[in-house]
């Protein structure tokens, strides 16, 4: 019987507003990360982005829309996933953060406006993902 408590407490049972976030994200993240694989070079001349970083970012962008795909799919969705997965989108918006203050690349204003607005629906993601997570606690 404690078993089942210790899992209903690590999980969220019924979670509509996370499952939602969940999915929507792998969308973004799939549909992306299919554009970076598929259109690498064009991507890097429009956005100032070099192909080499594109590619991995975007097979990254993949396998994290997978993942999403299906730990939005489960029954119960755990809570330490759905904190991982906003863990990675908060991430990812740090690092877009940083990419424009550091001028790692040499971004053009379409890939400036690019980044900040992937920036902003990775953190609605989160925000989302986050809202959803307490309101199956």
């Amino acid at each position: 019987m404690t078993a089942i408590a210790n899992t209903t407490a690590t999980a969220a049972r019924t979670a509509p507003l996370l499952r939602l976030a969940l999915r929507l994200d792998a969308v973004a993240s799939g549909a992306n990360g299919l554009l970076y694989v598929a259109a690498a070079a064009l991507y890097g001349e429009m956005f100032g982005l070099p192909a080499a970083f594109l590619y991995p970012a975007g097979a990254f962008l993949l396998a994290f829309a997978a993942a999403l795909l299906v730990l939005s799919s489960r029954p119960v969705i755990s809570k330490a996933a759905a904190g991982g997965v906003i863990a990675v989108n908060a991430a990812w918006v740090v690092a877009s953060v940083e990419t424009l203050v550091a001028g790692w690349f040499p971004l053009t204003g379409l890939g400036t406006a690019m980044v900040i607005a992937q920036a902003v629906a990775v953190a609605a993601f989160a925000g989302l993902q986050f809202a959803g997570l307490r309101r199956s606690a």
